[in-house]
């Protein structure tokens, strides 16, 4: 989203700290998830479990499918911090205490029905968490997305390595992203 900011540390601590209700654990996974993967919010609202969790443990690397990916050009693979992979575990672990069955075709963030999360159920979780943490300026969803693009190239990434983790077409959009 053009004009969105991304979030300082000090952010993302209080954002991380503001979800409660009964979904918090789902919440909490769809911020830190985003922070870790610079997904798309409509590409994490495509994983299914199965996407995440193998073999009774987090993966390593989340793939994007193509189909689920802005343009349709390409899927994309992108590596996750211990981070993400504890909120992943926490989440799975939720799941199996609320329903009899969790499965891997199953979405990854579920609404109270089973279904998928809506974007704007997204939006509107994550703007709320925005507000009990009284962040202030142009922040969004799309706000986790630059986060971590601007954290990858400060950790040592190159143009390239955020374009590739991004899934841009050219090192020209990404410079502009950045």
């Amino acid at each position: 989203m053009k004009g969105a900011r991304q979030l300082t540390d000090e952010e993302i601590r209080k954002v991380a700290l503001s979800f409660n209700g009964r979904y918090v654990i789902r919440n909490r996974a769809l911020f830190i998830l985003g922070l870790a993967c610079g997904g798309r919010i409509s590409e994490l609202l495509s994983l299914n479990i199965g996407d995440v969790w193998q073999y009774g443990k987090p993966v390593d690397i989340i793939y994007f499918k193509k189909a689920n990916t802005k343009g349709k050009h390409q899927g994309k693979a992108v590596p996750i911090k211990q981070a993400a992979k504890e909120a992943i575990f926490e989440l799975i672990t939720w799941y199996h205490t609320q329903w009899d069955t969790v499965t891997n075709d199953m979405p990854l963030f579920s609404s109270q029905k089973g279904g998928r999360i809506t974007r704007q159920q997204a939006h509107d979780i994550l703007k709320d968490a925005f507000l009990k943490a009284e962040i202030q300026g142009k922040v969004s969803t799309h706000s986790l997305r630059k986060t971590y693009a601007n954290k990858l190239l400060k950790q040592g990434g190159n143009l390239h390595t955020v374009k590739e983790a991004l899934g841009h077409t050219s090192i020209a959009t990404t410079q502009e992203y950045l």
